[in-house]
């Protein structure tokens, strides 16, 4: 876009069009159009003939334009009063058309004009060298109208200051005229009708558009300029100067410097200016007081010509409104600046104590609170830069929405506009038809016609009928829908309520049997008829039957036999005391579960219900620490399977074939472990059970896969969960392949273990890390937790927790690998750390350990601990612990050896002899 004054870079009209008079002979009389203006009376403007066209475009160039401004990251449109003033062909604007000390002005001299059509209707901008004004007014015309005006007025200014385009030398030697002449011949745009609603003296009577909030159209740049006008306006003109001359020194007007906007100017920018202004001369001081003090606003002089009364009455309480208004306006501003003062008095404060400061050392810690005050500063702005971005996704995404909408809604207007089509072909040809009843009279009979028109009528009683039919169906379904609904709410509000009694029946329980295992515990010390009955009531409640309460028709008790995967609620232990301990952790399980059941389960089933494709991303590893539902575990469970271990087609089966032919070396082992595999699941608790050929086949599958483990106790169990959760052999043959190959590290279920045994040095560091109290406490009473935790990283915690809980750890488990066994692991002693340090006996330790699993009730919180609590836990911690312990066991193994070897060698020197006697030793111990 070019620039200055005579590239004409709006072509809105042809500049030539707009000038055809003589230059501007009051255009350096020393005073601003605006005073001009306002120094004409009423009368005045009735004595003035009529003009002609030349005189009608010098007309005064004035009105309200919304003007954008930039409050940081926040852009508002402005109302503001915009005057051109023709002595300096700038465009000077105010608050309010009765203001008499301008915000700021536009310099037009070399300023280019834009009025790009998709910034919005009535939108167009200048741009100075400096910077650019977007303005916008009320509607296309006035835009137009103020943009031709603009260029019109500024072709005058520069021809009445003899400017001219760079390298337009042929028109420099021309005259004025010959000029005009020329562009006149040009075809521009008409001259726009002038909006006299929204421009002109006319509009400045009227009142200024309104903002939704009073204070947002105040200048905050320009306090002195907005109370000194503020005052001029409440006491009025007249009054002002004349009575009240020295409230807050009207001795000067403030004119800004040009192309400085009031929202971006600085607060010092105010004293420069009301110093700058000190310095005019009183004599213009003088005129221009004397101007304003004849003149008033522009709105006095429509008020003047007014001739009936209730206008001006209406007209005068428009203004006490306005008034009211800016009063309150003014009231705000006055906080705000006194807000200001005080942030401003707090900075010279700071700034005195840091010039006084006497040593460089506290002026190094002012400064320092500065650097955190702008780091902290720093952090809320990325925040709300990250605020800002989400808000742009979500932009983003309704913006698609919305375009899917306009998608429907032009495909249901293309159906309905075929349908109007047909209507209308239809309707084409039913005239066509009925235009010719004499054809019609020849080919059917009168007698015809009658039997027609009885069928017409009584069809048209069949629709009534229908209708009554259909309107009584309708609403006799209405009235089911709402019974049925109803019935459904009720429904829904008697299973929670049902669900709260069986959790606080749960609890109750609960309650009642740990109290008899605190009797028991206490028995020795009572009387023998109080132990009796102790040992009786412990008897009665470990024997009570679910199926007699389920008969009667009546149960309160959700604890059942089995879960859904065969596993006992409550296993049969041999000790009273285990069994006590059993039941009350799976009604625990089951109280929390109830519990939590409308607040965290079902939200969690719809979202797993939600998902199509699986992915990896952090939302789906949300969602699988939280626990995979049921429904969903399966298929869940093969895709992470097949996402690292491809299943071969045909392997499975190949080594089937192959145990059949040939029997493996573990084979024994395999078939001396497998009834000692889950014993509490009824899958697995008989020899006829369906699940142990299969558990079989997949052991002796495994075996021959890989010969370097073979079979190795533990890995009957891995089976058997996989078995329990897949269904199919096969897949369960690959599942317990990606644990040992994929997940587990290499030698894990070698002969020697070797990184069985570093894991557990690796656990003892984290624990020592992690729960360093109770690590102490363990070594206070040289409890070796290996002793325990050995058999739960070997087997990933099977037989060690109850089923609900195992199951949500291997959903971890297999999908972010042995990081989650350390997890639970400190989880579990974190869970029941308090326990532990209570008691004060390495025995009574151990004995504890050897059951605590049993004391977790809540998976949830488990859950939580293990997760959240125990943050950070990088796997590269982990990978360095474990290189690390493996050089340090494995020198340790190697310094055996070499003891072993030297002893041998020492024992084959010593003799025959010796060597008989130690043989038969060996022997002996065998």
């Amino acid at each position: 876009m070019k620039k200055g004054p005579e590239s004409g870079a709006c072509t809105l009209a042809a500049p030539g069009n707009l000038v055809e008079s003589e230059p501007d002979t009051n255009s350096s009389n020393g005073t601003s159009a605006r005073e001009k203006d306002m120094l004409h009376s009423p009368g005045e403007l009735e004595n003035v003939p009529l003009k002609t066209s030349t005189e009608i475009s010098r007309e005064k160039l004035c009105g309200y334009l919304n003007k954008l401004g930039i409050k940081g990251p926040i852009k508002t449109w402005k109302s503001r009063w915009f005057f051109y003033d023709e002595n300096k062909c700038r465009l000077l604007y105010y608050r309010t058309a009765q203001d008499i000390n301008p915000l700021g002005s536009v310099d037009l001299s070399s300023a280019s004009f834009d009025c790009k059509m998709e910034n919005g209707e009535g939108v167009f901008e200048i741009r100075t060298p400096s910077r650019a004004f977007t303005l916008k007014a009320i509607s296309k015309q006035a835009m137009m109208y103020w943009l031709q005006q603009l260029q019109m007025r500024r072709w005058e200014f520069c021809n009445t200051q003899s400017r001219f385009p760079v390298g337009s030398s042929q028109l420099v030697n021309e005259p004025l005229a010959g000029r005009t002449n020329v562009v006149d011949n040009e075809d521009f745009l008409p001259l726009v009708k002038t909006p006299t609603e929204a421009v002109g003296l006319k509009a400045a009577s009227l009142p200024a558009p309104q903002i939704s909030t009073a204070l947002q159209n105040v200048s905050l740049k320009h306090p002195w300029t907005e109370i000194q006008n503020t005052v001029y306006n409440i006491c009025g003109s007249k009054q002002l100067w004349g009575s009240n001359r020295n409230v807050f020194s009207f001795d000067e007007f403030q004119e800004h410097p040009e192309n400085v906007d009031e929202e971006q100017e600085a607060e010092g920018a105010v004293k420069e200016g009301t110093l700058e202004d000190g310095r005019m001369g009183p004599r213009l001081n003088c005129v221009r007081k004397a101007r304003w003090m004849n003149s008033g606003f522009p709105g006095s002089e429509e008020l003047s010509r007014e001739k009936n009364s209730v206008d001006k009455v209406s007209v005068l309480q428009q203004q006490i409104l306005m008034l009211t208004e800016e009063v309150k306006s003014q009231k705000e501003l006055v906080k705000l600046l006194h807000k200001a003062l005080e942030a401003a008095q707090q900075e010279k404060r700071i700034s005195s104590t840091y010039l006084t400061a006497a040593e460089d050392k506290d002026r190094l810690e002012l400064v320092r609170h500065k650097v955190r005050q702008i780091v902290d500063l720093t952090s809320r702005l990325e925040a709300l830069e990250q605020e800002k971005k989400e808000l742009e996704q979500i932009l983003t995404l309704r913006d698609s929405h919305i375009q899917e909408l306009k998608e429907h809604v032009q495909l249901l207007m293309e159906k309905n506009h075929a349908k109007q089509e047909v209507i209308m072909t239809l309707t084409e040809q039913m005239p066509r038809e009925l235009s010719d009843p004499l054809q019609e009279a020849n080919t059917i009979t009168v007698e015809t016609l009658y039997k027609q028109q009885e069928e017409i009528e009584h069809l048209k009683d069949d629709i009534d009928a229908y209708k009554t039919q259909n309107q009584f169906l309708n609403s006799e379904i209405h009235q089911v829908t709402r019974l049925w609904t109803r019935v459904a709410e009720n429904e829904k509000a008697l299973l929670m309520k049902c669900a709260c009694l069986q959790a606080r029946n749960c609890q109750m329980e609960s309650k009642y049997l740990t109290v008899l295992r605190k009797l028991q515990e206490a028995v020795p010390g009572l009387p023998n008829s109080h132990a009796e009955l102790v040992k009786n009531l412990i008897q009665e409640a470990l024997q009570w039957d679910v199926k007699e309460e389920a008969a009667e028709g009546f149960n309160l008790s959700p604890v059942s036999e089995y879960d859904e995967y065969g596993f006992m609620t409550v296993p049969d232990y041999e000790i009273e005391d285990c069994k006590l301990l059993a039941k009350i952790q799976a009604l625990e399980i089951k109280s929390n579960k109830l519990r939590s059941q409308e607040i965290v389960e079902k939200p969690l089933h719809d979202r797993w219900n939600s998902i199509g494709e699986l992915n990896p991303c952090a939302e789906l590893k949300s969602l699988i620490r939280s626990g995979i539902p049921v429904e969903h575990r399966q298929w869940v469970w093969r895709w992470m399977v097949s996402r690292h271990c491809s299943p071969v087609p045909g392997h499975y089966q190949r080594l089937l074939e192959q145990s059949r032919s040939t029997e493996h070396p573990a084979c024994r082992q395999i078939e001396l472990d497998l009834p000692r595999t889950l014993t509490n699941n009824k899958h697995f608790s008989s020899p006829t059970s369906q699940l142990i050929p299969r558990l079989r086949r997949v052991l002796l599958a495994f075996s021959w896969h890989n010969p370097a483990i073979g079979y190795c106790q533990g890995l009957n169990r891995l089976a058997a969960v996989a078995l329990l959760v897949l269904e199919d052999e096969e897949s369960a043959f690959w599942c317990l392949v990606y644990i040992v190959e994929n997940l587990m590290p290499a030698d894990y279920y070698s002969d020697t273990l070797i990184t069985s045994q570093v894991d557990q040095r690796v656990f003892k560091d984290f624990l020592s890390e992690k729960l360093p109290r109770l690590m102490a406490h363990f070594e206070q009473y040289r409890v070796d937790v290996s002793l325990i935790t050995f058999n739960w990283f070997l087997v990933a915690f099977v037989d060690s927790l109850v089923s609900d809980i195992l199951l949500r750890v291997w959903d971890a488990f297999l999908y972010e690998g042995t990081k989650v066994i350390f997890r639970y692991a400190l989880a579990i002693f974190k869970y029941n750390e308090e326990e532990i340090l209570r008691i004060h006996d390495s025995v009574e330790i151990y004995q504890y350990l050897r059951f605590f699993t049993r004391m977790i009730t809540d998976g949830r919180k488990l859950m939580n601990i293990a997760f959240n609590d125990l943050n950070p836990f990088p796997m590269k911690l982990l990978r360095n612990r474990r290189s690390m312990h493996r050089e340090e066991l494995e020198a340790e193994l190697c310094e055996l050896e070499q003891i072993k070897a030297a002893y041998v060698k020492e024992r084959a020197e010593q003799g025959p002899q010796d060597l008989e006697e130690v043989v038969s030793e060996e022997e002996e111990e065998s």
